[in-house]
């Protein structure tokens, strides 16, 4: 991946995606007991950064293969992402999704004109569902993070922190990630590598699905023990992809791992005092730009808050947690 290509996926998103805020609260200073600022993703066109990547990845299929349709495995982000960038393109999408994913991520994949098959993530896998749907009916495969055209995609929240950070003058500082499979992680890193060579992108993941925390560590990719179940769906993987780790191992620093009490924590107070909704996937940057800044080594840290999509009960939760 080179940060050319990060460069043309911002040329054919221009216009089509949002150019999202650099936030920032005198309160969650505090917290932190540094200068934080918050990449709202949140706000991007469905709730979330993959848009970006969807759209990077379909618009560069060639015009009569892309005609015939495409579909993606997601449990929610990707799913909305590709279907919503699929209906820009009017083309057909068909996505398949965990029967365990929140209700709202299916139910606004399906507004959203796709056509939605559900799989036991437990039990089945989803890339060999994908990959046997996608050759029967010749339809272009849009994996979530493995892939280039999707890392270049999500590598243009780094062109846009490149360029917001120079605007109020932050020339060092620790980017924290929402980090799953690391399309994000990897494609900010590339960008930020490049244009902001005193800044140090950081993946962050949510406790007991911490594979590229480990994977960075070790130096050659682990696997999580668990696949489903945490608080975190979004960003639940089981292991770094195989195009994003080498990208990460060359370019980012050490990673962080949350707690899902500190997750809901940050969720309030994105709430509280920044007046945005955030998912806990979307959330643990935030977590660890509040609680674990001692483990960062710059005076200012940019949080990526990567979506939006949250239950309405576990938000009421986090809100509440009485």
């Amino acid at each position: 991946m080179q940060i050319e290509e990060i460069f043309e996926a911002d040329k054919r998103l221009n216009k089509k995606k949002r150019t999202t805020p650099l936030l920032n609260s005198p309160f969650l200073d505090e917290i932190a007991d540094r200068k934080i600022f918050i990449k709202a993703e949140c706000l991007q066109h469905t709730g979330s950064f993959k848009f970006r990547g969807a759209y990077s990845a379909i618009s560069s299929i060639p015009v009569e293969r892309r005609k015939k349709g495409v579909i993606a495995y997601s449990s929610g982000n990707h799913a909305q992402g590709v279907a919503f960038a699929a209906k820009i393109h009017k083309i057909p999408a068909t996505i398949i999704m965990p029967e365990d994913a929140p209700r709202i991520k299916i139910q606004n994949t399906k507004d959203l004109g796709a056509e939605v098959i559900l799989y036991d993530r437990l039990s089945e896998s989803r890339e060999k569902i994908g990959q046997k749907i996608s050759n029967e009916r010749l339809l272009s495969l849009i994996p979530p993070y493995d892939h280039n055209d999707v890392i270049a995609g999500q590598g243009t929240v780094g062109l846009e922190i490149a360029s917001q950070a120079k605007q109020i003058g932050i020339g060092h500082a620790d980017v924290l990630v929402c980090c799953g499979g690391g399309g994000l992680t990897s494609g900010i890193a590339v960008a930020l590598s490049n244009l902001m060579p005193n800044f140090v992108t950081r993946p962050v993941e949510p406790e007991g699905f911490d594979d590229v925390v480990r994977s960075l560590k070790i130096g050659e990719r682990q696997i999580n023990k668990k696949i489903s179940g945490g608080l975190c769906d979004a960003i639940i993987t089981p292991t770094p992809g195989e195009l994003t780790f080498p990208l990460m191992k060359k370019y980012c620093g050490e990673g962080i791992v949350v707690t899902d009490e500190q997750v809901m924590k940050a969720i309030a107070l994105a709430f509280t005092r920044l007046r945005i909704v955030v998912e806990p996937g979307g959330a643990v940057a935030l977590a660890a730009a509040l609680f674990h800044t001692n483990k960062c080594d710059n005076e200012s840290v940019i949080a990526i808050v990567s979506g939006g999509n949250i239950d309405p009960g576990i938000f009421k939760k986090a809100l509440d947690p009485a």
